[in-house]
Formats: structure tokens, C-alpha cells, sequence
């Protein structure tokens, strides 16, 4: 399937970059009629409605002149989202600075690291946790996502809720 994955790819990805959009990744789940095929494209400062609409309508003829997709498929045209999927070092590499959360193989079993990826390179990256760099091989990731994180954190010596507040004068 490694195979067919790479080659939707490298027949979607120029008539992606063609209406000015990065191919993220390519998935498929299931087989024959369940046969889900997911595109996730992005633009840089973000990717909207008309985008996904777009990239659909130039994968849709390319897809279905495929004759290994084996009769239908659900296509899915969509952003890879806040919190995206990191497979390829390529990835890697656009998400350094990004909070992110992976799943390595150790020693003793599965180990779960999240924290600042600080470093990609082609064979493998560095993330911090808790002032601590983590050097980890690519072949020992068994799952990776960019961790999005809601609000921004407290400014030094002010406490929740005391924005804007002041202490009458009593009299």
C-alpha cells in the first residue's frame, strides 16, 4: 500500500502546487467498496473552503483515471488540521518550534514524550521535555502530532480574572 500511496502522491502533488497548495499527506484506510482515500493540503497562512474545494476538483479527474483504487472510493479533501499528523521528516522539519506529543518504542515498551521539537533531520529529531532534549530515530516514532494549546500563559504577578479591576478608595 506504501507503494500506491507514494504514487497518488507524486501524480496529486504538481497539480496541487499548481493552484498554490502543499500536499501533506496521503492516506487510505479500508479496501474495496469501504476504500477511504484522504488528502490533507495546506497553504502557507492556512488553507480555507475554497481551497479544499479547488484541490478536490484537480485530484477528483486524476484519482479516478487510477485503476488500482478497485472500484469506488470515498475521497476526502481536507486540512491537516491544528494538531497535524507528523509521518515524514519533511514534516518534522516545517513543525519545528511546535509543541508536539509522540509515541516511541523503548527499551521497556511504548514511551510517550511531549514537548518543543526542536530539531529534524533526515534521520532523526530532538524534542525537549522538561528543559531535557530527547534525541529520537524516525524508525523508533511509532506516532507524532502537533499539539495545539488553547490560551496564552499568564503574564508574571497578575492573577486570574484581575484584568482590569481596581480597589475603590474607601472613604
Amino acid at each position: 500500500m506504501a507503494d500506491r500511496l507514494g504514487q497518488i502522491r507524486s501524480e496529486v502533488e504538481p497539480a496541487l502546487a499548481a493552484l498554490g497548495l502543499t500536499l501533506w499527506d496521503v492516506e487510505m484506510t479500508g479496501s474495496g467498496r469501504g476504500t477511504r482515500l484522504r488528502i490533507l493540503v495546506d497553504r502557507e497562512g492556512g488553507i480555507d473552503l475554497t481551497g479544499v474545494t479547488d484541490a478536490t476538483r484537480a485530484v477528483e479527474p486524476i484519482l479516478d483515471a487510477r485503476t488500482d483504487l478497485n472500484g469506488p472510493y470515498e475521497l476526502e479533501v481536507s486540512s491537516p488540521g491544528l494538531e497535524r499528523p507528523l509521518r515524514t521528516p519533511a514534516h518534522f522539519r516545517h513543525s519545528v518550534g511546535s509543541t508536539m506529543e509522540c509515541k516511541a518504542a523503548g527499551p521497556e515498551g511504548t514511551v510517550r514524550h511531549r514537548g518543543v521539537l526542536r530539531e529534524a533531520t533526515d534521520r532523526d529529531l530532538a524534542i525537549e521535555v522538561d528543559d531535557t532534549i530527547i534525541r529520537l530515530a524516525y524508525a523508533d516514532v511509532t506516532g507524532a502530532r502537533t499539539v495545539f494549546e488553547w490560551g496564552t500563559p499568564q503574564a508574571p504577578g497578575k492573577k486570574p480574572g484581575a484584568r482590569g479591576r481596581k480597589e475603590k478608595a474607601r472613604s
